[in-house]
């Protein structure tokens, strides 16, 4: 794809796309952001502009994903951040080591997306808690096998992915 070509879609869109992401988001940094974003993933994409049949769609439909990431991450940051002001304060992580944390949390959500949110509640309770399958299943009112199922299914998803537990 020619720089020219991209500009020329970046021109003729931008303006749309940053009022379109304005509606769905609350701060216009948030959209600026967003709509950067938008066109980043264009890029990386490789996709010809002029092969895009419907632009507004197709720009829509990645920027309408990356708003939902962005908020999926926000209640995961939130839920995280919750839990830590739970903690003594001698036992809190340093800054650094909140933001690996938060780093890891997310990968493991977007890992995890595609599973049904029982399969990552055990999998999240086995990994991150430590807790065997049995004290799983009576949390999650299922058999110690089903609890077997769900972690065969989280652990595969992550092989697939390339990710380690």
């Amino acid at each position: 794809m020619s720089s020219s070509k991209l500009g020329f879609f970046f021109s003729e869109h931008r303006r749309w796309l940053l009022q379109y992401l304005q509606r769905q988001v609350r701060h216009r940094a948030d959209a600026k952001d967003t709509a950067a974003e938008t066109f980043c993933q264009l890029l990386a994409a490789k996709v010809d502009p002029e092969t895009i049949e419907q632009p507004r769609a197709y720009l829509s439909t990645i920027a309408r994903r990356l708003v939902f990431d962005r908020h999926r991450r926000r209640r995961l940051e939130q839920a995280y951040l919750e839990r830590l002001a739970l903690l003594p304060e001698e036992l809190a992580p340093s800054p650094e080591d909140r933001f690996l944390l938060l780093e890891a949390l997310s990968a493991i959500d977007r890992v995890l997306t595609d599973l049904p949110l029982v399969v990552k509640k055990a999998f999240l309770l086995s990994q991150l808690d430590g807790l065997g399958y049995a004290e799983i299943g009576r949390r999650l009112e299922v058999s110690e096998r089903t609890v077997g199922r769900y972690m065969t299914q989280a652990l595969r998803q992550c092989y697939l992915t390339g990710a380690q537990p």
